[in-house]
C-alpha cells in the first residue's frame, strides 16, 4: 500500500452515517474518495460535495449520492489534499486546479481532514511549491505584473504549449514562485485577494484541523 492509499483510506474511516462530507481533489483524496464508495456499498450512507468536476465523476461511478450547496448550507467533514502543509496545519493547495471550489467547502467544514504523504510536510510555505492564485483571464498580465512588482516569479499555467490551463470555473491560474518562501502567510492572502481580477489564492490558513500522513510501511501519522 502506498503512503497516499494509506492517508486515503485512514481518512474515510472517520466518515459516519447520515453525514454531509467535503470530497476534496487529487491522487491522494482519491483513495478516499474509492473507500467511501466500498464503504456505501456495504450501507454507509452519507451525502457529499464534491470540489471538482473530477471527483464528481468518481462519486457518480461509486454511487456515492451528491449534494449542492443549494441543499446545504454546511459540511460535517471534508476530506482533501494538500501541496504543502506547515507545522501550523496552514496549507498550500491548488496544484490540482481546483483551489477556488475546495476554499469555498472548506469554509463552511465543521472538520476538515488532510491527506498526504511526507513530501508534502515543510517548515515554511512556499519553500517547495508554488503559490497558485485562480484569476479572471482578461486580468492575468495584470496580476502577473503585480506579482513580479513584489519580487515573485509568476507563471501562468498551460495545459498545453501556448494554451493556458482553464479551471472548473472557467479562469486560469497563475503559480507564483516566493525566493525565500512565504514570511507572513495571512499578510500576503489579504493582500493577494485585494488585487482586483484575482479571484482566490491557495491559502488555506486555520481551516484544517487533523492531517493524517501516509507512511512507506502502510501506517499513518496523525498530526493535529
Amino acid at each position: 500500500m502506498t503512503p497516499k492509499e494509506a492517508a486515503g483510506r485512514r481518512a474515510a474511516e472517520y466518515i459516519e452515517s447520515g453525514m454531509t462530507v467535503g470530497l476534496g481533489t487529487g491522487s491522494t483524496t482519491e483513495w478516499a474518495i474509492r473507500a467511501l464508495g466500498e464503504r456505501v456499498a456495504a450501507g454507509l450512507t452519507i451525502k457529499a460535495i464534491p470540489t471538482s468536476e473530477a471527483s464528481a465523476a468518481l462519486a457518480r461511478a461509486l454511487d456515492i449520492e451528491l449534494t449542492t450547496l443549494a441543499e446545504v448550507s454546511s459540511v460535517d467533514l471534508t476530506i482533501d489534499g494538500a501541496d504543502e502543509v506547515d507545522p501550523n496545519l496552514d496549507l498550500i493547495k491548488g496544484l490540482g486546479g481546483a483551489l477556488l471550489r475546495e476554499k469555498i467547502v472548506a469554509s463552511i467544514t465543521a472538520h476538515q481532514i488532510i491527506v498526504a504523504d511526507p513530501s508534502k510536510l515543510v517548515d515554511q510555505l512556499g519553500t517547495k511549491a508554488p503559490l497558485p492564485v485562480e484569476v479572471v483571464p482578461w486580468s492575468h498580465p495584470l496580476i502577473s505584473r503585480r506579482l513580479e512588482e513584489r519580487g515573485l516569479t509568476p507563471a501562468l499555467r498551460l495545459q498545453a504549449p501556448d494554451t493556458p490551463f482553464v479551471t472548473d470555473n472557467g479562469n486560469y491560474v497563475i503559480d507564483a514562485r516566493f525566493p525565500e518562501g512565504i514570511d507572513d502567510a495571512h499578510a500576503t492572502e489579504h493582500w493577494l485577494n485585494s488585487l482586483p481580477g484575482v479571484v482566490e489564492n491557495g491559502l488555506f490558513l486555520s481551516m484544517t484541523h487533523l492531517v493524517i500522513v501516509g507512511q512507506d510501511d502502510g501506517f499513518c501519522h496523525l498530526i493535529n
